[in-house]
């Protein structure tokens, strides 16, 4: 089980959030070509380790926020 810890509601079950990918991926401003906006939407970073993500509280207080979760052993933290 994973337990993540909202910034309102404290610890909760993450059945009660939605998972929004990695965090900090700024969206491609003007013009964008097709390659350019297919990066956008299909590649992230898959690194073994500390990788900073968005979750939604959907069952709590309805908010986005950034965590940081280890992608090998699921430890949570805040991030810096």
């Amino acid at each position: 089980m994973l337990l993540i810890d909202c910034p309102h509601c404290g610890p909760r079950d993450e059945t009660e959030f939605h998972y929004g990918g990695q965090a900090g991926v700024a969206h491609p401003a003007g013009e964008t070509s097709d390659a350019e906006w297919a990066d956008y939407v299909f590649f992230r970073d898959n690194p073994k380790g500390w990788f900073r993500e968005r979750w939604f509280h959907v069952h709590g207080c309805r908010t986005w926020f950034d965590v940081e979760r280890h992608t090998v052993t699921h430890e949570i933290r805040k991030p810096i």
